[in-house]
């Protein structure tokens, strides 16, 4: 098939443009480099079947692609970090909800045969059901997880009104290589990864015993390959470990001391995703346990040396604005 991948940089987008060209397929990755980077694709660079184009899917025109038409359409570009879209959520409507818009409207003039987007489990927001099933009301609680829910309802519209074949999976706590090493406080592996480079304590939200549904990328890529597959449409499906995993259990799979932080306001005890629908639909279903997927992360751990190193202090900088105005919602 004939593929294009928004945030072909990026940590889950290079990844699936591996395991597109790993079965064949031709892929145009599409990145402005403004949080991926080019040596995420040092292995698709060398594939003849793979072409790159730096550009923001916001100034993109069909006139500037290399083909006439897209089979599969994989839209992965966006801001991900929870935390910076309290201080700056007008980046994030532009990058996330305009982003959605602009990648749409070419999937639309290209005529693809399957649009698949990226969406995000925090737009459950604190859920009442666990595993929580798609069904379950969104309840974003940060401008990050509304951005990613505009963004899946206009995918849902534009089936609905213009018949694109899209389908939208909301993802849940991906990890593994390449995953971002941004100066903007991140997700829990990243920090810790670094932390244990840096010889120092991890810093634990509340008491460790909160659970997340922790994803490895190579399965979540995976299932975008397997739904692109599939003629399913007009659908939304979870995509998730099968498991629910504390985080005092990566600590000790890490190895390391820990310190204690604030529990954050807005966030969950626990992500956990009923992945039934895509099992049944898709015939996807994860391979990768935390207990491997950890020790992939440390095979590669000097990745993460160029990352802040984080602390009490600077979380507590970070995260400041997150207290001020989640605090009163919980």
């Amino acid at each position: 098939m004939r593929c294009i991948v928004t945030g072909a940089a990026g940590f889950i987008g290079s990844h699936l443009v591996d395991a597109l060209l790993a079965e064949g397929h031709s892929v145009l990755g599409i990145d402005d480099l403004s949080t991926g980077r080019t040596k995420n694709l040092a292995s698709a660079s060398a594939n003849s079947a793979f072409q790159f184009l730096e550009k923001n899917i916001r100034d993109l025109s069909k006139s500037d692609l290399a083909l006439e038409s897209c089979d599969w359409f994989f839209h992965l570009a966006g801001r991900a970090d929870l935390v910076p879209s309290i201080v700056n959520p007008e980046d994030y409507f532009q990058v996330n909800v305009e982003g959605a818009f602009c990648a749409l409207q070419l999937a639309r003039e290209l005529g693809v045969k399957r649009f698949l987007y990226a969406a995000s489990s925090t737009c459950y927001g604190i859920p009442d059901t666990y595993p929580t099933p798609e069904t379950a009301p969104c309840k974003p609680e940060h401008p990050y997880a509304l951005t990613k829910l505009m963004g899946e309802e206009m995918v849902m519209h534009w089936h609905r009104v213009y018949q694109l074949p899209a389908v939208s999976l909301r993802l849940f706590n991906v990890y593994g290589p390449r995953s971002r090493t941004t100066g903007a406080y991140g997700a829990v592996f990243g920090v810790f990864l670094r932390q244990k480079l840096g010889g120092v304590p991890f810093t634990v939200v509340g008491d460790g015993s909160q659970t997340r549904d922790f994803t490895f990328v190579s399965d979540v890529a995976s299932a975008f390959v397997a739904t692109a597959k599939s003629n399913i449409s007009g659908e939304i499906m979870n995509v998730g470990s099968g498991h629910t995993y504390a985080v005092n259990r990566l600590v000790e799979l890490l190895g390391g001391k820990k310190t204690f932080i604030p529990r954050r306001p807005g966030e969950p005890d626990c992500t956990f995703a009923d992945t039934s629908k895509i099992r049944a639909r898709v015939g996807w279903q994860p391979s990768v346990p935390l207990e491997q997927g950890v020790s992939c992360m440390l095979e590669v751990i000097d990745d993460w040396r160029d990352a802040p190193l984080w602390n009490q202090s600077t979380i507590a900088e970070a995260t400041a604005d997150w207290f001020k105005h989640l605090g009163h919602t919980s």
